[in-house]
């Protein structure tokens, strides 16, 4: 891929995570051109929200560093984390696509740089290169193949299953990594938890299960994963 249309301003890593992810790597040169042509670089401090629920879309986004929850707040308060969005991954083309509000908080999980590219400039680029819409629906479409297969999951996986699936699909991030996977992942079981929608108890109880058997180590404030093929087996569920 050739990364001439990237800005100065992005390091070494930063270049390297946009070879390395699956759906930027196999844009059409034309589209990754007017991204990095278009789109600015947001700082985000801890806790700081790149957006809120109900916010109008400000436009495609990619995190460079750091990483941001995707949440929402529940009635007494409490978080439920839907996604932890790490390095190399893309969104908000949901917005994009039907130009309505967000549908959750985006808040950066510690210091996070996000590549932003503004909503209405994007559009009109869009409108005048109309074949450049299908990249953007692939996008779409690959994160709704994921939100069946997690349905199902609930549906028909016990905790331990779900929990190996979950950080099996972490370390490829979410199907985005064309590289080598990640063999460990800074996420702390808290997080985790709220991600499966369950106590950090019973998220804990299962991580020590799969950690006895080898499959995973558990490191402060990190998961250190041994074993990728057992990994995919303790699953119980095909993941590629």
């Amino acid at each position: 891929m050739d990364d001439q249309d990237i800005p100065e301003s992005f390091t070494q890593a930063w270049r390297e995570l946009l070879r390395s992810d699956a759906w930027y790597a196999t844009a059409p040169a034309e589209l990754r051109a007017a991204l990095m042509r278009m789109g600015h670089l947001r700082r985000l401090g801890a806790g700081e929200a790149l957006f809120a629920r109900g916010q109008a879309a400000e436009g495609l986004c990619c995190v460079l560093d750091g990483a941001l929850r995707i949440r929402a707040l529940q009635a007494d308060g409490s978080e439920a984390v839907l996604a932890f969005v790490e390095p190399g991954q893309w969104f908000g083309e949901i917005s994009l696509i039907d130009g309505r509000p967000r549908t959750h908080d985006a808040v950066a999980d510690g210091p996070t740089t996000v590549w932003q590219v503004p909503q209405l400039e994007l559009l009109e680029w869009l409108a005048a290169h109309p074949v450049h819409w299908r990249p953007i629906a692939q996008l779409a479409c690959a994160k709704l193949r994921l939100t069946f297969g997690m349905l199902e999951d609930i549906a028909q996986l016990p905790l331990e299953g779900r929990l190996a699936k979950r950080l099996w699909l972490l370390a490829h991030g979410y199907g985005a990594r064309s590289g080598p996977p990640r063999s460990t992942l800074h996420l702390p079981q808290e997080q985790l938890a709220l991600m499966l929608g369950v106590s950090r108890q019973s998220a804990n109880k299962a991580l020590r299960t799969l950690e006895a058997r080898g499959v995973i180590a558990l490191r402060y404030g990190s998961i250190e994963l041994l074993d990728l093929d057992r990994l995919m087996e303790a699953a119980g569920a095909p993941l590629q």
